[in-house]
């Protein structure tokens, strides 16, 4: 099918938007005669009450600032910026087709005029825009902001099946904003598939919008209440009519984790850190202060595994509602160890420096795992370096949408379901904008289509001969390092240090002698003679 080019076409179904606010009056006129006559204890379920204390218009009414404007607005996608949910499309799942944007799946009225409002860049200059979905078509929602023409709006883009902090955690890392600067809308609100909730209990202001981005004015109101009614407070959710709710327990205290101290970021050192464990101490403040405990699931879910004694961290803490104890939350990764030994000219003998280049998922995996054989290009990339070069791979941010083209290509193999998805997998805790593998690269050397068409080829690149780059470079073997190393990816082959400890053991001797030949070759290609007489 073929892609259609308008991105804000405004065909819609006026039925369906009638039929779609409806409903979600029905909901709420059913939600506000339900607590009326039940008790705050009977509908917070276990322990959760969620008590509207204000609206946005009470507090958007004077002009006066209480803060900046949010540094990073973040959109669900599904029911929140298009409809249908991408789970619903069956029939093209079944069929392996992809959506076609405008025709299977259409942008909200109120999301299409907020984006072209971005697009038009008529928001704050410090404002950036990103999305967090928890889709598990993820191929088919990085087709769609291709075909709507709207990924070039958005700064960072987090797609994978998950809970939302994991996104969140992922754009905090990425961006270097803090949840509280951050702005969030979702259709979702709790229960097992909600988001607004958890997202909002890591401080980020959340808008609960039911029927999704239907009318912009859900959008203009929340970006003015984070600027002129919100103070910070966590576990804030605004409602899709403007109604402001506050989670907190049956006990009256903050669902939220409250920051313990009054600076609500802190900067310090990983001290001691027990992988085998998954948690560790970080070392922060003076010598007064007590090491405070952290946990690997509270660090971005790339960098979970990455960490090693001594990386520097920029992190919040807080007190465990159940134990009473102090921990690190919302983790970020400022620079490791070497990084910094690098950056302040400190000589680190540990350290090497080798090439690496960018692959994104699921190729990146089939590279790393072995089943992709053959890497093909359209650019001469690999030409210049020998067979025998070693390079390092690094996971883009991005799915490569190939319409899961290579999945075909792998049962004409005779690979099965769970052996394909097994090679598509990156270890736990490796992931995305991370170095991951190493591998030895073979000859480079040019193709032809009739070449690349053959199945063999195929099945060795993963790709249909016409899929594929002109260019193909043989991959001799591959192994993934022992920890990955947290590194923003770069066009074409690029250079980084490292230390000679994340290498697989097994390589380590072969890539000392080709480093230290490559050096040879250089000196003697530098040499000058003298002759006299």
């Amino acid at each position: 099918s073929t892609h259609p080019t308008p991105p804000f076409s405004h065909s819609w179904l006026a039925a369906m938007r009638a039929t779609q606010l409806l409903l979600v009056h029905a909901l709420v006129v059913l939600e506000k005669t339900a607590t009326a006559f039940t008790s705050p204890m009977s509908t917070a379920g276990a322990n959760r009450q969620t008590p509207r204390s204000a609206h946005v218009d009470d507090c958007n009414n004077h002009d006066e600032s209480l803060r900046d404007p949010p540094k990073l607005v973040v959109f669900d996608l599904d029911n929140t910026l298009w409809t249908p949910e991408l789970y619903q499309l069956r029939k093209l799942d079944r069929n392996g087709q992809f959506p076609v944007a405008n025709n299977d799946v259409k942008l909200f009225p109120g999301a299409e005029s907020i984006l072209a409002r971005i697009a038009a860049g008529e928001y704050d200059p410090q404002t950036k825009f990103a999305i967090a979905s928890r889709t598990n078509k993820a191929a088919w929602a990085n087709d769609l902001l291709d075909q709507f023409q709207i990924r070039r709006l958005f700064h960072h883009v987090e797609i994978f099946p998950s809970n939302k902090r994991k996104h969140f955690a992922a754009i905090a890392q990425a961006s270097g904003v803090g949840y509280h600067e951050m702005l969030f809308f979702d259709d979702a609100r709790g229960g097992r598939f909600g988001n607004c909730e958890p997202v909002s209990d890591l401080g980020v202001l959340s808008v609960h919008c039911p029927a999704g981005l239907q009318d912009e004015d859900v959008f203009h109101r929340a970006y003015k209440f984070f600027q002129h009614g919100w103070d910070g407070t966590p576990s804030t959710i605004v409602e899709w009519d403007g109604a402001i709710t506050s989670q907190t327990r049956a006990d009256g205290n903050a669902l939220s984790m409250k920051p313990a101290l009054a600076d609500a970021r802190q900067n310090g050192k990983i001290q001691r850190c027990f992988h085998d464990k998954r948690y560790g101490f970080i070392r922060y403040g003076d010598r007064k202060t007590k090491d405070v405990f952290f946990h690997f699931n509270a660090l971005p879910e790339p960098c979970q595994g990455a960490v090693a004694e001594g990386d520097r961290l920029s992190f919040q803490i807080v007190r465990d509602d159940r134990s009473g104890k102090l921990r690190a939350e919302s983790i970020l990764v400022v620079s490791d160890q070497h990084q910094s030994q690098s950056q302040s000219g400190e000589k680190n003998d540990s350290q090497i420096e080798l090439r690496a280049f960018s692959m994104n998922m699921p190729f990146a995996a089939l590279l790393a795992n072995e089943h992709k054989t053959l890497e093909t290009r359209n650019g001469t990339m690999f030409a210049p370096y020998p067979a025998g070069s070693f390079m390092l791979l690094h996971v883009g941010q991005r799915i490569y949408p190939d319409g899961n083209k290579h999945v075909d290509v792998m049962k004409s193999g005779g690979l099965n379901d769970v052996e394909i998805d097994r090679l598509k997998s990156l270890p736990k805790g490796f992931g995305k904008g991370s170095i991951v593998a190493i591998c030895e690269i073979g000859e480079t050397f040019e193709t032809t289509l009739e070449q690349r068409s053959k199945p063999d080829f195929q099945r060795k690149v993963a790709a249909y001969g016409t899929d594929s780059g002109c260019v193909a470079t043989v991959i001799k073997r591959a192994a993934y390092l022992k920890r990955p190393i947290m590194q923003s990816g770069k066009g074409g082959v690029f250079k980084i240090k490292i230390d000679q400890s994340v290498l697989p053991d097994e390589w380590l001797e072969d890539i000392q002698n080709s480093l230290k030949s490559s050096n040879d070759a250089k000196r003697s290609n530098n040499a000058v003679y003298s002759i006299s007489g």
